[in-house]
């Protein structure tokens, strides 16, 4: 069983990043194909009670990806992006905007969120360490400061308390 990862989050306001970097008892390619792989996927991605009943990959570059997390009180909440730089089991870089359930960009208000930029940036980025670890750093460009940054951090957060306890099982 996995001791409590280290976690860390950060934010530059001068470009609207959220950082949080984390550690997880595992490989980098166990944790890359739980990046990679939609049924697993479907197992951590969304905030704690949150499901994911939906995810497509289309994990090549220029390809699309459309996921959907639903809430406790059933409401659904879709996103897509593009693929725009892959490096197998190190990065991945893809644009992350909201969407209805046909893969269509919306706004955020079409969820009744304050107003978001349409598209923001994700990057995430593996670094195997020693004793088999991971070190995970997830960029979050584009995020505004104040509560949907807070929202957006314990969101990561909590989903990837969800991917700890996804790849402990793997």
């Amino acid at each position: 069983m996995n001791t409590k990862n280290q976690t860390n989050s950060t934010y530059n306001p001068s470009n609207k990043e959220l950082l949080i970097t984390r550690e997880f008892n595992a490989k980098p390619d166990v944790v890359w194909k739980a990046w990679t792989d939609p049924e697993l996927m479907k197992k951590w991605w969304g905030p704690k009670d949150f499901t994911s009943p939906t995810v497509k990959l289309d994990f090549r570059q220029g390809g699309k990806y459309l996921n959907c997390m639903r809430g406790p009180d059933g409401k659904e909440y879709w996103s897509t992006g593009v693929y725009k730089e892959i490096v197998p089991k190190k990065k991945i870089v893809v644009t992350d905007s909201f969407a209805d359930e046909k893969g269509n960009v919306v706004p955020s208000s079409y969820y009744g969120m304050k107003n978001l930029p349409m598209e923001l940036q994700i990057q995430v980025i593996l670094e195997e360490l020693k004793d088999g670890k991971t070190k995970m750093e997830l960029h979050h460009i584009g995020i505004p400061d104040g509560e949907m940054r807070n929202l957006t951090d314990q969101g990561w957060n909590q989903s990837f308390d969800k991917l700890d306890g996804t790849i402990s099982k793997m």
